[in-house]
């Protein structure tokens, strides 16, 4: 019996079975695996995959949601691979323009590599911003002038509110997974009033820093300070290179430039919320 040609096979919805499949599929296209994100995502998100014949997956991609349930007001899509021995076949396209019909009207966010701006251009997405990704091992310098500490239970709604309001939109389904995918989550206070918050999470041999919410630049320089002393391994972020002041601190520390990414948005001129206090996401992943 033939193998039936790729533009025929099937997409379906990944579940989190599919995890080492997803893994897998990083792994071939030189990506670390990243099973712990590809958990929070698959649990939170929407994943779409294409079954290979052979075995494993032809591409994967995976869409978070934001907004009311069954109502999304934006979709973030991320983790858009395809095996190498697919490569160039139009399979991403594929992928994506189905992604975007099953959005229907809508918008649609997305982080894209240099490699693979292109293939959004093509599709209709538009440069919004730039995000800068930095990595290293963390020198603290001189005392943090704003309060935190570990985040409890009851820090919840609080955090939750201030979210709504800085991101735009409600992610409750994704922060409320924060306290058990991160290994620190910490906050920040004024005055008895909650002004920031971020999490720092394990992601193969560094600690990602995301998201990142504050009220300023002093109060996000006093997170990652206080998320760095509790590492055990190299700092990695995420920084919308609008934080100019942020990015030339936390480089003066020892954490060094990766790699820009561009911030693309489809249906909809610019991302909702507040990007002044909006320093870092929880990972491109998920916008």
């Amino acid at each position: 019996m033939s193998t039936p040609p790729l533009s025929d096979l099937p997409i379906r919805r990944l579940t989190p079975r599919d995890l080492t499949a997803c893994a897998d599929l990083s792994e071939d296209r030189g990506w670390p695996r990243e099973e712990h994100k590809w958990g929070l995502l698959l649990a939170a998100g929407t994943g779409y995959g294409i079954d290979d014949p052979d075995g494993g997956l032809v591409s994967a991609c995976v869409v978070t949601d934001y907004g009311p349930p069954n109502r999304p007001a934006l979709s973030a899509i991320g983790m858009v691979l395809v095996a190498e021995r697919h490569a160039r076949r139009g399979i991403g396209r594929r992928l994506m323009q189905y992604v975007a019909e099953q959005a229907d009207t809508t918008p649609l966010t997305l982080h894209a590599t240099p490699y693979g701006r292109p293939l959004y251009e093509g599709l209709g997405f538009k440069v919004t911003g730039r995000a800068e990704m930095v990595r290293g091992h963390f020198t603290p310098g001189g005392a943090p002038s704003v309060a935190t500490r570990a985040a409890t239970a009851e820090d919840l709604s609080a955090m939750l509110r201030l979210d709504a309001e800085v991101f735009g939109l409600d992610r409750t389904h994704v922060l409320t997974r924060l306290p058990a995918f991160a290994d620190q989550l910490r906050v920040a206070e004024d005055g008895g009033e909650l002004i920031g918050f971020a999490a720092a999470w394990p992601n193969m041999d560094t600690h990602v820093i995301g998201p990142l919410i504050a009220r300023d630049t002093g109060t996000a320089k006093a997170l990652v300070t206080s998320l760095a002393a509790g590492m055990d391994r190299p700092l990695r972020t995420d920084i919308d290179v609008r934080h100019e002041e942020l990015l030339a601190w936390i480089k003066a520390r020892g954490v060094e430039s990766q790699a820009f990414n561009a911030v693309m948005t489809y249906g909809a001129p610019e991302l909702p919320g507040d990007w002044t206090r909006r320093f870092a996401p929880l990972t491109v992943a998920a916008g």
